[in-house]
């Protein structure tokens, strides 16, 4: 049986990752989980692993900052949200996507369509590169959070970071917008035990607090 831990950003975290799993704290120093007992405890056929992969430590959060809280996490998003809409705004003004005013629908389809694919263009890309730096968008950041993978607490990597993105945004742009948005980032108020999002999910990743 593998030894290997599950797939997270394809490879080890370098040495020099501030955010790489540090070695668990000793008894009673606190836990990532809010006090709860930690997951996963004790052999099993899949050794722990919570993507079933094969042999995993039993508590993959070990050595971990706590996790971020969910409502700290929406309204993370919500100010990333603010900010990329502005420029989605200013750029489809600047380019005269928003100057039509033809009442065919065509016309409206067009500018539609238009809108929806420079914002999730820009979603994505604003997503995947601040991720994958820092593991911290802007609303992260200043809401001192950050993403991590979950099988070594380092940044994800761009390919991690772009799944996740994906996941996240491409549904948001082009059809259900709202829905889609309260069901992928709301799944972490009730997913036990790590709080994922279904784009965290997807792309193997925790949110744990930065400070």
């Amino acid at each position: 049986m593998s030894s290997e831990p599950p797939p997270g950003s394809g490879q080890q975290p370098p040495e020099d990752d501030p955010f790489r799993k540090q070695p668990p704290p000793e008894q009673g120093s606190g836990s990532p989980y809010g006090g709860q007992p930690p997951p996963y405890q004790g052999g099993g056929p899949a050794g722990g692993d919570p993507y079933g992969g094969g042999s995993y430590p039993s508590d993959p959060l070990a050595g971990m900052p706590p996790l971020a809280d969910s409502g700290r996490r929406t309204l993370a998003r919500i100010i990333d949200m603010i900010l990329v809409g502005i420029v989605v705004w200013l750029l489809t003004w600047g380019f005269g996507v928003s100057e039509y005013n033809v009442d065919a629908d065509e016309v409206e389809y067009g500018k539609s369509f238009a809108q929806s694919a420079v914002a999730a263009v820009l979603y994505i890309a604003y997503d995947t590169f601040l991720i994958s730096k820092s593991g911290q968008t802007l609303g992260k950041k200043w809401l001192k959070m950050r993403v991590a993978n979950l099988d070594n607490g380092s940044t994800p990597s761009v390919q991690t970071a772009l799944v996740r993105s994906l996941v996240l945004w491409l549904p948001f742009a082009f059809c259900c917008a709202c829905i889609w948005t309260a069901i992928c980032g709301g799944w972490s108020f009730f997913d036990k035990p790590y709080k994922q999002g279904l784009h965290d999910k997807a792309a193997k990743t925790v949110v744990v607090s930065a400070g």
